[in-house]
């Protein structure tokens, strides 16, 4: 497989990976915070909120890297980094005793993860 052919099979797999997640997180988000489902833990109801909102920024990032725009890294690094941002936050809130759900620091550390590899490898093929 030739540089360019694996440059855009990342790009491909990024966009449909930060797609997918976006429309999930929207989909939980969104019938969580209009009472349709429960998750079964206490909700940080901030948390929840900043969540369903970054999930409309996943999806228009998912697709700004379908269309490979110049943009696209940009846009994965700030999620990325306010993902890094909010895990720290919630981590901190945790320790303190704070009504936030260990479920909420795994899910966070999920999106983190997700976007850490999203970014690093739109940064790679910008190179």
């Amino acid at each position: 497989m030739n540089k360019t052919t694996l440059s855009t099979f990342i790009q491909t797999a990024n966009a449909i990976i930060a797609i997918a997640f976006g429309l999930i997180t929207i989909w939980v988000g969104g019938t969580t915070l209009l009472g349709f489902s429960n998750p079964g833990y206490v909700i940080f109801l901030p948390l929840l909120i900043f969540n369903t909102i970054m999930g409309f920024a996943y999806l228009g990032t998912g697709i700004l890297i379908w269309q490979q725009h110049h943009k696209a890294t940009k846009a994965s690094k700030i999620i990325f980094g306010l993902n890094t941002l909010v895990l720290v936050i919630i981590t901190l809130l945790y320790w303190i005793n704070f009504d936030v759900a260990f479920n909420s620091l795994k899910a966070m550390s999920l999106r983190t993860l997700v976007w850490a590899i999203i970014y690093s490898s739109m940064a790679k093929i910008k190179r």
